[in-house]
């Protein structure tokens, strides 16, 4: 599945389960790479993301090599990992959710 296809997928997953946040790592050409997606929202921790909602969040040449499912909201005192690392496209599969 095309990333972009994959993160649209997850947006829409995390909007219908809104105690659940995703997390893609992967690299921008040699560059590490960190996605969050929650309640169908997706912002990157490492690298800057366009004001355009439409527009794609992942810049060129990226590739996302694993996923985690984390409790949401996420707690700065500690996180709690539900699934992970996987690979991204199995956190479509429903089992995981």
């Amino acid at each position: 599945m095309e990333s972009t296809a994959l993160v649209q997928e997850l947006e829409e997953r995390t909007r219908l389960s809104p105690d659940r946040v995703v997390r893609l790592h992967g690299f921008v050409l040699d560059e590490p790479f960190e996605l969050l997606i929650f309640r169908g929202f997706s912002s990157s921790t490492t690298h800057s993301t366009a004001f355009d909602p439409d527009a794609s969040v992942l810049p060129d040449g990226t590739r996302l090599d694993w996923a985690e499912l984390l409790q949401g909201p996420l707690d700065p005192s500690g996180e709690t990992r539900l699934v992970g690392p996987v690979n991204p496209e199995e956190l479509l599969a429903q089992a995981s959710w």
